[in-house]
C-alpha cells in the first residue's frame, strides 16, 4: 500500500493512496492518518524552527509572472508594426512577454527589475490623456492655426494658435518650431478623441 498524506498542525488538505487490496480496515486507516499526523508536526514544527515565517517577497532573482490589464485596443501600441515595438521590449529587458485579445499582458521574468523595467515600458506605451493635466510634449506639425504636439507616444493634440501665449500671435513659428518641447495642458478632450492642448494654460500653472 503506498499511503500520502499532506496539511498542517490543525488537520488534513489531501492525501492519495494506492492499494493491491480489496480494502482497507477502519483501525488501520486511523492508525495510518495518527502516525501521518504526528510526522507532519513533527516536520513542521522543524520547518518553524529555521524559518518562522513566510518571506514577504520572492528573491528578486526567482522566477515570476506578472500580469497587467490594457485595453484590447491598445494591444497594436504594444505590438507595433510587425512586432517590432515587442521585440524592443523584450531585448531591452529579456523577459517573455504574451498578450491575450483581452488585453491581458503576461510577463515572465527571473528578474524582479526587469519585469518592472518592462510593464513601466507596457504603461508608457499605453497611457491616455487625461483633462487637466499637463504633459511635456513635442511639436511634430505646424499648420496655420496652431501646432500639432504629440503628449504622449503615438498621441497628439492640437493647440491652437491662441492658446500659445498671451496676446495676439502672427505666426505660429514666432512662439515654437517642429521639434521642440513644450509645456502643454490639456483642457480638453471631444467625443471623437480629438485633443485641445493650452500651452498659455501650462505656463500660467508653472509661474502661479
Amino acid at each position: 500500500m503506498d499511503f500520502k498524506v499532506c496539511g498542517t498542525t490543525k488537520g488534513i488538505t489531501a492525501f492519495q493512496m494506492d492499494t493491491k487490496i480489496t480494502g482497507v480496515g477502519r483501525d488501520t486507516m486511523k492508525k495510518a492518518l495518527l502516525q501521518a499526523r504526528d510526522g507532519r508536526v513533527h516536520i513542521i514544527e522543524r520547518m518553524l524552527t529555521a524559518l518562522p515565517t513566510h518571506r514577504s517577497d520572492l528573491s528578486p532573482h526567482a522566477p515570476r509572472i506578472l500580469t497587467l490589464k490594457i485595453k484590447p485596443s491598445q494591444i497594436g501600441a504594444v505590438i507595433g508594426s510587425g512586432g517590432k515595438t515587442i521585440r524592443g521590449i523584450t531585448e531591452q529587458t529579456g523577459v517573455a512577454i504574451d498578450i491575450d485579445d483581452d488585453g491581458t499582458v503576461s510577463i515572465a521574468s527571473a528578474n524582479q527589475a526587469m519585469a518592472n523595467k518592462a510593464i513601466d515600458i507596457i504603461r508608457s506605451l499605453t497611457q491616455e490623456p487625461e483633462v487637466n493635466k499637463t504633459y511635456l510634449g513635442v511639436v511634430k506639425r505646424i499648420v496655420d492655426f496652431g501646432a500639432f504636439i504629440e503628449i504622449l507616444p503615438g498621441t497628439d493634440g492640437l493647440c491652437h494658435v491662441s492658446e500659445l501665449t498671451d496676446g495676439r500671435v502672427e505666426r505660429v513659428e514666432d512662439v515654437i518650431s517642429e521639434g521642440d518641447e513644450v509645456l502643454v495642458k490639456c483642457v480638453g478632450i471631444d467625443r471623437y478623441g480629438k485633443i485641445r492642448l493650452s500651452r498659455k494654460e501650462a505656463l500660467a500653472e508653472k509661474q502661479s
